[in-house]
């Protein structure tokens, strides 16, 4: 009996130690390394993204995109971190909500207000006054004074 629950006991050790060793990493493929950098804004060029930037900075960051996505990090908990260390600056195109909205809605609202002016303007110089066409008739006084003086310079 002793040799039977030696036997059952060892089972069961090494089915728990065996469901306890880690997860294997998950294969990450470059591309997606890639995908989740292009988001990220460089911090040394700043006018980069992680991605497209040669520095060291960018490099190690890559390295560590790379890390959190093989330890089973979603793509968006990845960017999330940067976030929580460097703030929403880190992000090359502000999140859609907030304040940020402004970003995404002000050129927009701006060329809708350009295109208004524009039209209000051509309207207006399209448009010509009724009174344009005819002449205001002189007085005969003025009349004869302007003949005066256009026969005296002659």
């Amino acid at each position: 009996m002793r040799r039977r629950h030696a036997g059952v006991t060892a089972l069961v050790l090494t089915v728990l130690l065996s469901g306890a060793a880690p997860a294997p990493a998950r294969v990450v493929s470059e591309s997606q390394v890639h995908e989740v950098a292009a988001e990220l804004r460089c911090v040394v060029c700043q006018n980069l993204s992680v991605a497209d930037s040669p520095s060291e900075m960018a490099r190690q960051m890559r390295v560590i995109v790379r890390e959190r996505l093989e330890a089973g990090e979603s793509p968006a908990e990845v960017v999330q971190y940067f976030v929580d260390r460097y703030g929403e600056w880190i992000l090359l195109s502000p999140r859609r909500r907030g304040f940020n909205l402004l970003v995404w809605f002000a050129p927009l609202a701006a060329v809708a207000v350009g295109l208004a002016i524009v039209a209000v303007l051509v309207r207006r110089w399209t448009r010509r006054p009724a009174s344009e066409g005819t002449v205001p008739s002189l007085d005969p006084a003025m009349r004869e004074r302007i003949r005066r003086e256009t026969e005296a310079e002659r």
